[in-house]
């Protein structure tokens, strides 16, 4: 799951992601992959909250989609449930999309 929050400048996004079911529930770490990073496991780690499952946010420039996944554990490759869309990748699996529309 994610939320957006544009920032003042009207150029950038603050999005939140967090991830707590499925496979995140007993994790040891979640990371946060994408487009935006390389696709780097180590760019991005998650934090555990208290109540369960972990999250993080990244600021992204506006007027682009992203496509990004969730590693558990530095094996287990997840999608949001809840994401803006979905695109295949090319290794035979779907990536999550986040829209980050111009403002």
């Amino acid at each position: 799951m994610f939320k957006k929050q544009y920032l003042a400048d009207n150029k950038t996004c603050k999005v939140s992601f967090s991830i707590d079911h499925g496979a995140a529930e007993a994790a040891e770490s979640v990371s946060l992959v994408g487009e935006f990073n390389g696709w780097n496991d180590e760019a991005n780690p998650m934090k555990r909250r208290k109540k369960g499952g972990f999250a993080t946010a990244v600021k992204l420039p506006c007027g682009d989609s992203y496509q990004f996944r969730y590693v558990i554990d530095g094996s287990i490759w997840e999608n949001d449930a809840e994401a803006d869309g979905y695109v295949s990748s090319p290794f035979g699996s779907d990536n999550s999309v986040v829209e980050v529309p111009a403002q």
